[in-house]
């Protein structure tokens, strides 16, 4: 099975290689740009979710009401 798969991806791999640059740099672009996008996305998911378990955020403070001497006097 393995050898199968090495066998399809020299095939692959030749045919790549024998295209004009222009061609071959469309088709890296044309399959590379998606998977990377989207390794980076599984990434970015895998990271947000650990660091939330690992992580928790802090409980948000009250907002602070301003000191009585601060105040302006009342007219």
């Amino acid at each position: 099975m393995v050898d199968a798969i090495a066998q399809w991806w020299d095939g692959v791999e030749l045919w790549m290689a024998q295209l004009p640059f222009p061609f071959q740099f469309a088709l890296l672009m044309a399959i590379l740009l998606p998977l990377s996008l989207g390794a980076a996305r599984l990434i970015d998911r895998v990271v947000d979710n650990a660091s939330s378990r690992f992580n928790p955020p802090a409980a948000a403070d009250a907002p602070a009401e301003p000191d009585k001497a601060d105040a302006a006097p009342p007219s």
